[in-house]
């Protein structure tokens, strides 16, 4: 559901699309998924948003975040909260709902299609927000994982529904042996 000639943009809510990946057992090669998206339009803006913690003196997520800045990715962050919760766990709390949905309503008027990178069902409003505006929706997230991760009211929300399971073979990459790649802050 995608035409050459619309305007496109990518609102990639980090933390969400890592737990999605995930799931599914496979890594996201940023390249190529902005490869593939450029592929089916033109695109004026990828952007990524995620939470760092601030106060550690190295961050998993920072190489990461430097090569999207370096590649064509406009990048969204803030400093994540950490706390312990009632149980007497570190937890870390990011959420960058807001962020991206300003962002998504600012850019509303000046593009075709956006790609939403979330089943956030907090994103619905802003989904029928900018449909309203005239711009259609596709929303990248899974129904194949255990629970699906994507929100039943936004996948009825948006115009086309994209299961991250079928773009493996374009965007993925193979697992890591090991597990050294710790999730955004804000994925639980």
């Amino acid at each position: 559901m995608f035409y050459r000639d619309e305007r496109l943009a990518l609102f990639i809510d980090g933390a969400n699309l890592y737990a999605a990946a995930k799931s599914l057992g496979f890594d996201i090669d940023y390249k190529l998924l902005r490869q593939e998206f450029t592929s089916r339009g033109k695109m004026l803006r990828a952007f990524y948003y995620t939470a760092l913690l601030e106060n550690d003196e190295y961050s998993p997520i920072r190489p990461l975040v430097d090569w999207l800045n370096y590649n064509g990715f406009t990048m969204v962050t803030k400093a994540a909260k950490e706390f312990t919760d009632s149980q007497g766990r570190r937890k870390i709390k990011g959420n960058m709902d807001i962020e991206l949905t300003v962002n998504a309503m600012e850019l509303a008027p000046h593009v075709d299609h956006i790609v939403l990178f979330s089943g956030d069902g907090d994103f619905r409003p802003m989904v029928e927000s900018v449909q309203r505006q005239g711009v259609r929706v596709s929303v990248v997230s899974t129904i194949r994982s255990q629970p699906p991760m994507i929100a039943d009211e936004l996948r009825r929300q948006c115009d086309n529904f994209i299961e991250l399971d079928a773009l493996r073979d374009v965007i993925g990459r193979p697992a890591r042996e090991t597990d050294d790649f710790v999730a955004p802050a804000g994925a639980e």
